[in-house]
């Protein structure tokens, strides 16, 4: 009943695999970054209808199980505000996506990730996470990967290691569900690529459990700054891709 696309060669579907494997790794052990790279990845060798959405529920899939794994460190409280504000800004995202040049919101983005590794940020509240499920919300329905962004917010938060990855995961889990369930709505067919979501999903649990060793033989002190470099690398290119799209820069 289920077949590997056709469109898709072996070695494709091997890379992507690993590539989910790897990426999980990344983000269960260093807390941000996973998902950012593996959407650069699919971006090689998917086809671009197919990219968003096969990258959501193979997030829901890693992160699901970070989820699960870290379960008594999530920071329930902010589950039901953020998720009221990714619906939120979903909708908004879905109504007004045309409107907004990409660089800008790119831009945005990026000095928002700067703001949250750089400046002094006070400890966020129910009211903030929900303008930053709105944010985030909105950013995702635009470029699918959204993880830096909600990595940004929940380090306002000021958790353990362990914490900020259990919570960070979850606040993932509830939007890639959300926007998986849009693109949805919308007519992409699940179904087509049913068995090479599930392999990535299985590989990246694979990933997840050895990062999760990672993190807590990893320290505190270098956790944050892993998470600072990776997040100010990530805002750099943002940055750098921003000045190029918006036509200031001439390309070479």
């Amino acid at each position: 009943m289920f077949e590997m696309p056709g469109e898709l060669s072996e070695f494709t579907i091997y890379f992507l695999i690993i590539a989910s494997m790897v990426t999980s790794f990344i983000s269960s052990a260093f807390g941000i970054g996973g998902g950012a790279i593996l959407i650069g990845l699919l971006a090689i060798k998917l086809p671009p209808i197919a990219l968003l959405p096969i990258h959501g529920v193979v997030q829901i899939g890693s992160n699901f199980g970070r989820t699960l794994i870290f379960l008594k460190d999530i920071k329930s409280d902010v589950l039901i505000p953020f998720s009221i504000g990714t619906i939120l800004g979903s909708i908004l995202g879905g109504t007004f996506f045309v409107q907004i040049e990409p660089w800008l919101l790119q831009l945005i983005v990026a000095l928002f990730i700067l703001w949250s590794v750089f400046g002094k940020i006070p400890a966020i509240g129910a009211t903030h996470v929900v303008f930053g499920g709105m944010f985030s919300g909105f950013f995702t329905m635009f470029f699918g990967a959204s993880g830096t962004l909600v990595a940004g917010m929940v380090k306002t938060m000021k958790l353990e290691p362990v914490k900020h990855t259990a919570t960070h995961s979850a606040l993932m889990t509830i939007q890639h569900l959300i926007k998986v369930v849009i693109f949805g709505f919308v007519g992409f067919v699940y179904a087509d690529y049913f068995l090479l979501i599930t392999a990535m999903i299985v590989s990246g649990f694979a990933g997840t459990l050895i990062g999760k060793k990672i993190l807590v033989n990893f320290g505190k002190k270098y956790f944050k700054l892993v998470l600072n470099i990776i997040l100010t690398i990530i805002a750099l290119n943002l940055i750098w891709n921003a000045i190029k799209m918006s036509g200031y820069l001439i390309s070479i």
